[in-house]
């Protein structure tokens, strides 16, 4: 079977497992989980990281563009943030589990013998950018808009590098991460976030900085 083949079939497959995952009701938990939410944040208004001035995208997703050029062929957009009802909690919280707990990590020299290679873990193994490109094609298969999923870069807890991705809400920035079983606000996670995909457009990266109470630009789910 050829690798085209192999990788159309694994998508599909995910896909497929996407619907399957949004659409078991999990009426309890996604409830507990709403509970949670309502409870740790509040009406108040979350902080937003401040984004800073347009940087260099990394070598992996100039390559992942070049592998899967008709998904980065996208024209400049307005930024939308998802309003995060209950069920909106719900469906996040679901995608990150079944991602985390589907894939196993491998190092991209393990996997594919380069030392950085992003793209879709479809034979069911890859890194963190691969965990972060998953989840954000399931979430946009399922609905969810482009310009609130943005693929960022960060320094983890030990100062390496690491690949997470940020969904703008209108009640803050919410992290999914292959190294948590929890979703997170932003600042809660330890991280130092260093870059990421501008809302506007997904092959423009910009600096990240010190946190704002700026609220979404727009609101949109």
């Amino acid at each position: 079977m050829g690798r085209d083949t192999k990788r159309i079939l694994g998508t599909s497959a995910a896909f497929a497992a996407c619907a399957l995952v949004l659409a078991a009701t999990g009426n309890a938990f996604a409830g507990e989980r709403a509970a949670s939410l309502t409870a740790s944040f509040g009406p108040e208004r979350s902080t937003y990281v401040a984004v800073g001035a347009a940087t260099r995208a990394p070598i992996g997703w100039a390559e992942f563009c070049i592998e899967y050029d008709p998904e980065c062929r996208t024209k400049p957009s307005t930024p939308r943030d998802v309003v995060l009802t209950p069920k909106a909690w719900a469906d996040m919280i679901k995608v990150n589990t079944w991602v985390n707990e589907n894939i196993t990590p491998i190092t991209d020299l393990e996997h594919w013998g380069v030392v950085e290679r992003w793209n879709y873990p479809d034979d069911g193994k890859g890194d963190c950018e691969d965990y972060v490109l998953l989840k954000r094609r399931m979430l946009m298969q399922a609905g969810w808009p482009r310009e609130a999923l943005l693929i960022t870069v960060v320094r983890d807890k030990k100062n390496e590098g690491h690949a997470v991705l940020t969904v703008k809400t209108n009640r803050g920035e919410f992290i999914l991460d292959n190294q948590e079983t929890e979703i997170f606000p932003w600042t809660k996670t330890g991280y130092r976030f260093v870059k990421r995909q501008s809302q506007s457009d997904p092959n423009v990266w910009v600096t990240l900085g010190e946190p704002t109470a700026s609220p979404p630009m727009v609101s949109a789910r």
